[in-house]
Order: structure tokens, then sequence, then C-alpha cells
């Protein structure tokens, strides 16, 4: 009768998981309970199993497919995931997840389409897989979404759980509040839908916000634009979107970026520049200064970068600032602002500038 009474409690506890669970999915998830979770690690275990089946519904899963699944925890995603795909491919950071894992498909038909990566999956060689399906650490929300849409080949579609405010700024239009440099960069890569609102109550523990679910699929063919040019020159426009583009230019810190990007493309152009003694940029400590260069993040707050500056002038240095008014006033994009602009006013800004010389990586 004491163990009855034992495993009722241990059932009631674990209510939204209970209806329907087998013997080992209890057990699974009784023992689940003897760590606490690390938050600074993003660990909140969706709970809900009727939220994983719909993303798992919403990724459009075909019997031949390979998943990618970033922060499987406990597996209560993955096991949904695991009676679509043919092969799953989970990466975890915590030893004590990847255990709980394996123990939940320990002896049953799921443990051999099952294979766990222990470790980072920023810094982690992915592994080709056809769909990635995550409840995402919120601190490598936007490293990942890179990773992802830098992969070759490329993911058919990715289905990503992230923070509310993080979500929406990814499926951002111009003229939204929420519309910044990430919006840009992600829609420039791939189409982006928001697909599902998922409260806090349906995570152990709750999150401090409220979560989405976003759908990504790679466009392709792939735009044919260096991301590392596309991603410094929105860095620049961004830099306080709602000013106006030349405004984001008449920083020395940005003008000093671009001027030795132009000294670089000469160089590997073999394109002469006239010099001047004047024209040095000093770069000693004693001779130049440091200027903060504002950036806009991810969740819409600034971050400050550190730029050495020049103090003195000269022929290479007129000559990128004429060029830089050139293409502003040719393109008529210097009194536009970046949360106004679209993906084509952008590339029309891009290629303006590279005509000249100037690049942004």
């Amino acid at each position: 009768m004491g163990k009855a009474a034992k495993s009722n409690s241990r059932a009631g506890g674990d209510k939204p998981y209970a209806r329907n669970a087998s013997a080992k999915e209890a057990a699974s998830k009784a023992v689940n309970k003897v760590f606490k979770m690390n938050t600074d690690l993003g660990q909140h275990l969706l709970k809900n199993p009727g939220v994983a089946q719909a993303i798992v519904d919403k990724a459009g899963l075909k019997q031949s497919d390979v998943v990618l699944e970033v922060g499987p925890g406990t597996g209560n995603l993955t096991v949904k995931i695991l009676e679509k795909a043919r092969q799953v491919h989970a990466v975890e950071m915590d030893p004590r997840m990847a255990a709980e894992l394996t123990k939940r498909v320990q002896g049953t038909p799921m443990e051999k389409k099952l294979s766990i990566l222990l470790g980072d999956v920023i810094k982690t060689e992915l592994p080709y897989f056809d769909v990635c399906i995550s409840n995402t650490p919120y601190q490598i929300s936007s490293p990942l979404v890179f990773k992802l849409l830098a992969l070759n080949p490329m993911p058919r579609c990715c289905v990503l759980m992230f923070q509310r405010e993080f979500a929406m700024r990814l499926v951002a239009r111009p003229g939204d509040p929420l519309y910044c440099r990430l919006s840009v960069n992600a829609q420039m890569w791939a189409r982006c839908t928001h697909i599902l609102k998922v409260g806090k109550n349906n995570f152990k523990p709750p999150p401090k916000v409220e979560s989405s679910v976003v759908r990504i699929e790679p466009k392709n063919p792939r735009p044919p634009v260096s991301y590392e040019e596309w991603d410094g020159l929105l860095r620049i426009v961004f830099v306080r979107g709602n000013r106006t583009i030349k405004a984001g230019f008449s920083s020395k810190a940005v003008m000093e970026i671009v001027e030795r990007n132009y000294r670089t493309w000469c160089a590997t152009n073999d394109v002469a520049i006239e010099e001047e003694m004047t024209d040095v940029v000093a770069m000693d400590e004693d001779e130049g200064e440091i200027e903060e260069m504002e950036v806009d993040d991810d969740l819409g707050g600034t971050e400050k970068i550190k730029v050495k500056v020049g103090r003195k002038k000269g022929k290479v240095t007129e000559l990128v600032k004429s060029k830089v008014d050139k293409v502003l006033e040719e393109t008529e994009m210097g009194e536009k602002r970046a949360v106004k602009c679209e993906e084509g006013d952008f590339l029309k800004l891009l290629y303006a500038f590279n005509k000249e010389g100037i690049h942004f990586s």
C-alpha cells in the first residue's frame, strides 16, 4: 500500500505527462527530478506533449528524414521526432541530460534511431541532416540561426523555439517596431514564419519570458552575396535604425573601418592609391584615439565596440568620404531610415558601394 501511494504521488506531480504514458516513460520522468535544472544553460524542459506534437507536425517530417535536435533535454520532444523520422542526431551540452535521454530510449526500437552528440552545438561539427528541430537555449539563439543558414548543403527547414521577442524580430517587416538587423539578416537567407505561441507554464521550470516557434526555410539557391559583406553593411546602417543612413556613415569610427577596408581592397586588386605623409592613418597608441561605435544587438539593445581612429587626414580619407557621399546620393538612400528599408534597398546600396571599391568585410 505504501509503495502504491508513492507511485500515485509521482503520477500526480507529473500530471502533464501522465496521460497515456507508458510505465517506462513515467519512470524516466520521475528520475528527472533528481537533479536541478541549470537555467544558466537555458534548461527549461518542454513538458506539454501537445506542444511537442505540434512542433513535430509543423516540421512536416518524412519517414526518410534525418533530424538534428538541439538541446533535447530528457527527450520529451525527441521521442515525438523519433516516431516520424529515420534518424535523430541530438546535440546536448549537459551529460546528465544525455544520460537521461539514453535511458529513456534504451531497449526500445527508438534506441537504434538516436545518436547523441555531447557538446556545444555552436562549436560542434554537425553531421548531415534534413530538418532541424530545437527547444533552443535562449543564449545561443542568434548563433544557432546563422550557423544553420551557413550550412552547405542547407537543411530543408528548421522549426525552432525561441524567446518570444527574438522570434518576433526574426519575422518582423519594415516599419514594425521590432524590425532590426537580425530581421534583415535572417530574411535575406531564409523565409521566416511565426507558427506557434508557447506560454511559460508549458516548461519546467517556467522561464521568465514567453516563447514562440518559428519555421525557417533557407532560400535555394542561396543569394549570391557574401554574408560578411551583408552583415558589415547592416551593422553600420542599423547603428541607430531610426536615424538616416547618411547619419550612420558620419561616425569617425565607421569611416575609419570603411577606409581600412578600402585600402585592403586596393592592395588586393593592385589599385594604386595616392599617398601623402599626412595621409597615413595613425595606429600607434600615442597617435590614435579610441572611439566607441554602437552596434544593435539581436534583442533591440545596443553594444559598444571600440575602434582606434587616426588623427590625420589626407587624400585617401577624402577620397573614401567622397565615394560614400556619391553612393548615398546616387542611390537616394542617404535620407532613408534603415527601419523603413527592405532587403532590396540594402542590396542596391551594397552593390553600389562595391562598384566604388567600398567593402564591409
